[in-house]
């Protein structure tokens, strides 16, 4: 079953449109799809505002993750929709990967990289903890599951320090890989912190996919990605929180 309500970030394309898009045509749909981006009237999020047009379920949010500011106007706008109800899940998604390596990075590089996919997801979660904890409350006589109460931050399997030595050559990008095994931390801390409330929080690697990030080359299709991403988030339990798990439904390793 589908949670009833979720906020997704960075749905204008790839990934997250493509999630939106699939929980729309679910079985028993979710009531409420809180679509983020950063600038609904920009014209690069026609197919969104067209897919909330289509859904009066899904719901387009206003957020830019790396300003508190736009975060805590999004929550506000959020907390009006869900009208007193909670928030069953929250899917990190939105992120960033500039393709340098350590002779050409900068900190501008990294502190980018690491507000985008680390610092945001960090706030957006803090804000929006009150209503996941209340989802918790409203089920708790559910296991611990996506459908109950949990967080699910977007990595990468580039994150894996003991697997770095595979692929390193041919994707260096040090802050991106450094920005996600940021993110796994993030993502026990979280698990670590909110047991005691009921809330999953699971890291989730989407494989190599061919968006706008992934490239053309990439092995999998958006929807192939999405599709193995829903079934993964269906199957997962106590078990799986604070651990990285990709879209097939394997460990890996930190």
């Amino acid at each position: 079953m589908a949670p009833e309500r979720i906020l997704i970030t960075g749905c204008n394309r790839g990934i997250g449109y493509e999630m939106v898009r699939q929980l729309t045509e679910q079985q028993c749909p979710p009531k409420q799809i809180f679509a983020t981006c950063r600038d609904p009237s920009s014209p690069q999020n026609k197919k969104l505002n067209d897919l909330a047009a289509k859904y009066p379920n899904v719901i387009v949010i206003k957020l830019e993750t790396t300003d508190a500011n736009s975060i805590k106007e999004a929550v506000k706008e959020v907390k009006k929709h869900l009208n007193g109800a909670g928030l069953n899940l929250l899917v990190n998604n939105a992120g960033i990967m500039l393709n340098s390596n350590l002779e050409s990075a900068d900190s501008a590089d990294f502190m980018n990289v690491y507000s985008t996919n680390v610092v945001g997801p960090f706030l957006l979660a803090k804000e929006l903890l009150p209503f996941l904890k209340k989802a918790a409350e409203e089920n708790h006589q559910k296991p611990f599951s996506w459908s109950k109460s949990a967080i699910i931050n977007i990595s990468s399997q580039l994150s894996s320090i003991e697997n770095t030595p595979e692929c390193y050559n041919i994707h260096p990008v040090p802050s991106y890989r450094c920005s996600k095994a940021a993110l796994n931390m993030l993502t026990k801390c979280q698990s670590l912190s909110y047991k005691k409330d009921g809330i999953l929080c699971t890291a989730v690697h989407p494989g190599w996919v061919q968006t706008d990030l992934g490239g053309p080359d990439a092995l999998l299709t958006v929807e192939q990605s999405v599709q193995g991403v829903l079934k993964v988030l269906y199957s997962l339990s106590e078990e799986h929180s604070g651990i990285l798990i990709t879209w097939e439904g394997n460990i890996l390793p930190w």
